[in-house]
């Protein structure tokens, strides 16, 4: 059974467990590194502040109980905004619609609390990414995005109009939002 869950800033060890784990198995994936996580940036009150970003929902993924994804909505400063960032879904997990139910869930709530345009960034060489992005909705924006870490190109932006998603279709899915 697939649950999603909002996590607060008490569940860090979780979110530790899942963000370490995405680093270290698709460091092609992220902007940040694992090595950023590690050492002296392994710290309680750095995970308990990545979790309490004002305004944001941070969800993970459970497989029969096992903790199997991860991702966040991130509010622009207008609320008319909203980013999908930390996207990840562990190897065990790939393949069985995780990463449909995280899309879904973060457009449900970003549209609920009136954001207008959902927005992420990809490593453009991330084709699988891609095509879950694609699936649900998403384009390119033609924006520059962050600069890789090689500084050799750019983050591929993307975005979706939360504006013409019905209400029904943001509704589909039902996920057990617990905290």
């Amino acid at each position: 059974m697939l649950e999603l869950r909002t996590v607060e800033s008490d569940d860090w060890p979780l979110w530790r467990e899942l963000r370490l784990a995405a680093l270290a198995e698709a460091p092609h994936a992220f902007g940040s590194t694992l090595a950023d996580w590690q050492g002296p940036g392994d710290r309680e009150e750095r995970w308990r502040g990545r979790l309490s970003i004002p305004g944001a929902r941070d969800l993970v993924a459970l497989l029969d109980g096992l903790p199997v994804g991860m991702a966040s909505g991130v509010p622009d400063e207008d609320g008319q905004s909203v980013e999908l960032i930390s996207l990840w879904v562990g190897p065990l997990a790939r393949g069985r619609g995780v990463g449909d139910r995280l899309v879904q869930a973060v457009e449900r709530w970003a549209a609920e609390r009136g954001a207008r345009t959902l927005r992420l960034s990809v490593m453009p060489d991330n084709h699988t990414a891609v095509a879950l992005y694609e699936r649900h909705g998403y384009t390119d924006t033609g924006e520059p995005g962050d600069l890789l870490p090689d500084g050799t190109g750019r983050e591929r932006v993307m975005a979706k109009s939360l504006v013409t998603v019905p209400r029904t279709a943001l509704g589909a899915v039902h996920d057990d939002l617990t905290a």
